[in-house]
């Protein structure tokens, strides 16, 4: 037998004998898995995690393998436990097909569960979908989009932000989630980490499980204000950390971060030389002292867009990503893979849309959710007042308390809200959605007050 024969068999027999550890590594994990539901633990354990982090890079330091390729194998691991022990969580989007079955029946229902606007897009919309065909935009096009779309967009950016940005740092998507999926999945490698802070909208989380990156959370509290400190973020950061994802207004808590804090958490990435991923689709509906991760102008932050929010056009699937060229096109290679590119028709439609004054849609938001915070505070729910979106994210004060079992229940009264756990660990609270007239978001509350304090 050749020596690369013999050496070939070794590696099998060590493969095989890795699968039967896997096997066993496995079942315990399950096992795990039922105890921590029996005792409504979270499934992930940070601090535990961070200490067996501990013990592997010390053992490839003592055995001499590279600590980055034995993180990446740790990570690959704890991702497999975390899916082997999570079970199917109540989102926003579960409670809304819920919703929209019970309507079905004929069941009336108020949607105070997800974040689309009740009113409709600008009347330009109206008359680019019109004229659309007759414009002839109607063919293949470019992945990254329509450049005369995507210049009007650069220089909204550059106008907005007083910084410069070009045709080619633009990319078109099919909404903003999608500019969030080919961002963590072109720059981040499986294995690798990105940090979320929670409570975060779960898509973040999902589009990285997707792709095989193993996700540090970042749990901040409704008593800290909802803000990350920098010790935390500086321990979460190892050398197989490559991206920070931001999304400031905060969905679900409509939270701004101080100006000092943004500060120092964009200091940190750039020391670090990471990514950094700012979901900043609620810009609109800012209501003082927020400010866009592309005012630093650093070269590694991708910003990501969309129209449903400040246009309405949550149908229409329709956003954008800023970021350095460089990056822009990792991201186009991959969309062009994946849809050659963003609708034509709807590239044009969104193109006029431009041309819209939309403050009345800020102020219309603004009126809808301060009914919701006045009844909130009536009703005595515990959160703190948002600095933006349209939500507020609220603690119920009752230690039995379950907010998914809360929200399925207020179906049966004609009320959809948003279970807290699908934002992460946060059980106890519910998120309300100020995307009502004020009738139905005043009924809707009643609502909630009624079952609340049991009179339904």
């Amino acid at each position: 037998m050749s020596d690369i024969e013999e050496l070939r068999n070794k590696i099998d027999a060590i493969t095989l004998e890795m699968i039967k550890l896997l096997k066993n590594r496995i079942e315990i994990s399950k096992e795990i898995g039922a105890i921590k539901k029996d005792l409504g633990l979270s499934i992930t354990d940070e601090t535990r995690e961070e200490s067996l982090r501990k013990k592997v890079l010390s053992l490839c330091k003592d055995i001499g393998i590279e600590e980055k390729t034995g993180a990446r194998f740790l990570n690959f691991l704890l991702d497999e436990s975390v899916k082997i022990q999570s079970t199917k969580k109540q989102t926003h989007l579960s409670i809304f097909l819920k919703a929209k079955s019970l309507e079905e029946q004929g069941k009336k229902i108020i949607h105070m569960e997800v974040g689309e606007p009740d009113f409709l897009p600008p009347t330009i919309v109206k008359k680019a979908l019109e004229e659309v065909y007759d414009k002839g935009f109607i063919k293949y096009g470019h992945a990254k989009g329509m450049p005369k779309f995507r210049e009007a967009l650069a220089k909204k950016t550059s106008e907005q932000y007083e910084i410069y940005v070009k045709q080619d740092d633009i990319i078109v998507c099919p909404g903003a989630r999608f500019a969030v999926f080919l961002a963590i999945t072109t720059l981040v490698n499986p294995g690798d980490e990105i940090i979320v802070l929670e409570p975060a909208w779960p898509a973040y989380k999902d589009c990285a499980a997707t792709a095989g990156i193993k996700v540090r959370t970042i749990k901040t509290t409704l008593e800290n204000n909802w803000e990350p400190s920098i010790k935390q973020i500086e321990g979460a950061i190892n050398s197989n950390t490559k991206m920070i994802v931001l999304n400031y207004p905060n969905n679900p808590t409509g939270k701004v971060l101080p100006q000092k804090l943004l500060d120092d958490i964009m200091d940190i990435a750039m020391k670090n030389d990471l990514y950094v991923l700012s979901d900043e689709i609620y810009a609109q509906y800012s209501y003082g002292g927020w400010k866009s991760v592309l005012s630093y102008n650093y070269k590694k932050s991708i910003v990501t867009q969309s129209f449903s929010k400040s246009h309405s056009m949550t149908g229409f699937r329709i956003g954008y990503a800023v970021s350095d060229s460089q990056i822009i096109d990792k991201m186009a290679k991959l969309q062009a893979i994946c849809l050659t590119n963003v609708s034509e028709p709807i590239q044009y439609v969104a193109l006029q849309a431009l041309q819209a004054d939309t403050t009345d849609n800020s102020n219309n938001v603004k009126s809808k959710l301060d009914v919701v915070i006045k009844k909130a505070k009536e009703i005595g729910l515990d959160f703190i007042e948002p600095d933006g979106a349209m939500y507020i994210f609220a603690k119920i004060k009752n230690e039995s308390f379950d907010g998914t079992e809360f929200s399925n229940k207020l179906l049966d009264y004609g009320l959809a809200v948003a279970p807290g756990e699908g934002f992460g660990d946060y059980k106890d609270f519910i998120r309300i959605s100020a995307c009502q007239d004020e009738k139905k978001l005043t009924d809707g509350m009643d609502i909630l007050d009624n079952v609340l304090n049991g009179t339904k």
